[in-house]
């Protein structure tokens, strides 16, 4: 008879991980615009 044991990880559902995960889409969308114009899109904040 084996044991197994299933760990279940919560999604990061806190303030601090839906403001990082805002920025980041943000983020991204503005490098995809920019890279639809053509132009570099600018790293960091």
């Amino acid at each position: 008879m084996s044991k197994t044991t299933v760990l279940t990880l919560a999604p990061s559902s806190t303030l601090f991980g839906r403001l990082l995960a805002s920025i980041d889409r943000l983020l991204m969308k503005s490098a995809e615009i920019s890279n639809r114009n053509g132009d570099l899109p600018r790293f960091g904040l």
